[in-house]
């Protein structure tokens, strides 16, 4: 599965660390893309089971960390987990047979209204 990541269109560069769960109930490699995501920031990427991480630019790839693990089942299960582990979760979705995904990171302007 492709993962294609990059910062929303109102920032240049993406400065913070980010996480990624990525579960499935078959082995995956996962095909990751970034781009403008800066290079010294520690990145986590969990994977399930069996599952692999391989990255286009190998320069992304010197801070980032794989942990290959069994990972709770169920959206609820999983979410759960994820929140306990990292306080917050700013992003869940739930997709099946796809050939690639991409996201949009970083932190929207904040209105009140």
């Amino acid at each position: 599965v492709e993962l294609h990541l990059k910062p929303i269109q109102s920032m240049r560069q993406h400065q913070k660390p980010l996480v990624f769960v990525l579960n499935s109930p078959q082995p995956v490699i996962w095909n990751v893309k970034a781009e403008n995501l800066a290079l010294r920031v520690q990145h986590i990427f969990h994977v399930s089971q069996g599952s692999e991480v391989h990255f286009k630019q190998a320069n992304f790839s010197l801070n980032t960390e794989i942990l290959e693990k069994t990972l709770p089942q169920g959206n609820e299960h999983l979410l759960n987990w994820a929140q306990k582990k990292y306080r917050a979760v700013t992003s869940f979705s739930e997709l099946r047979m796809t050939q690639a995904i991409n996201i949009k990171v970083g932190e929207g302007a904040h209105q009140i209204h």
